[in-house]
């Protein structure tokens, strides 16, 4: 591994549920370190299923490796912390009484000192902009604000690659667009599945169009919001100016 490695390089992935239906198909994919990505298109298109393939939920047929690391059981644990997966409904990954036993069950998982995960913590909340909040219950929390303490919960592990599915998903407009102001200071690798094309536009400058598995564009951000043709096929709209 050495310091020009990408962030991702995906290479030749295909991907099958147990019921037949192929999600992906001969995915090839590179991300250089400090991008900032969207992957876009239809649902069903595969987004969710790529992204679940960057820290080995899923395991397809073909490469894929994080910071040079391949995916593969010998490095899951430094793949897992170097990827920052936040679910599209953050009650999928808050489950602890309070906001700061969830931000801080992943350093607690790694085994750092008391001293060390009481620093994570406040560092990621600082981050997502919800400092004072660790005695708060999650689950008493605003859907904006649960959003921000699932970012913080990944942001506790330090990863070096951000990966969002649908992050404004559900969101008011108020909350969105906070959240589209928080994600902008984050400095990690991004990659973000979403049909927010609007986040796309002001966020990403790089975007990718899946559809039926593959991928069937790969451009500028600016490129593809300027593609009628393309954003038709593909059941995408232009945002809003």
């Amino acid at each position: 591994m050495g310091a020009i490695d990408p962030a991702v390089e995906i290479e030749h992935l295909s991907f099958s549920y147990s019921d037949g239906t192929r999600a992906l198909d001969d995915v090839c994919l590179r991300v250089a370190q400090g991008e900032k990505v969207a992957l876009v298109g239809p649902n069903g298109a595969g987004k969710s299923t790529l992204l679940l393939h960057f820290n080995g939920i899923l395991r397809g047929q073909g490469k894929v490796a994080i910071n040079g690391l391949e995916v593969n059981e010998k490095n899951l644990g430094r793949i897992r912390a170097l990827v920052g997966l936040v679910f599209q409904s953050p009650e999928d990954q808050l489950f602890s009484p309070t906001v700061f036993d969830d931000v801080a069950f992943g350093p607690i998982y790694q085994g750092l000192s008391e001293a060390v995960v009481h620093q994570r913590v406040t560092e990621a909340l600082r981050a997502v902009h919800m400092e004072n909040c660790e005695t708060r219950v999650s689950h008493h929390l605003s859907l904006g604000e649960k959003k921000r303490i699932a970012i913080a919960t990944v942001l506790s592990m330090r990863p070096a690659i951000l990966v969002l599915d649908e992050p404004t998903a559900g969101l008011d407009p108020r909350a969105r667009r906070d959240l589209i102001n928080l994600l902008r200071e984050l400095p990690q690798t991004m990659l973000a599945a979403t049909h927010d094309m609007g986040l796309v536009h002001e966020l990403l400058p790089r975007t990718v169009v899946m559809d039926g598995g593959r991928i069937v564009a790969d451009k500028p951000t600016l490129d593809v919001l300027a593609d009628a043709a393309l954003l038709e096929a593909h059941g995408l709209e232009r945002p809003y100016a």
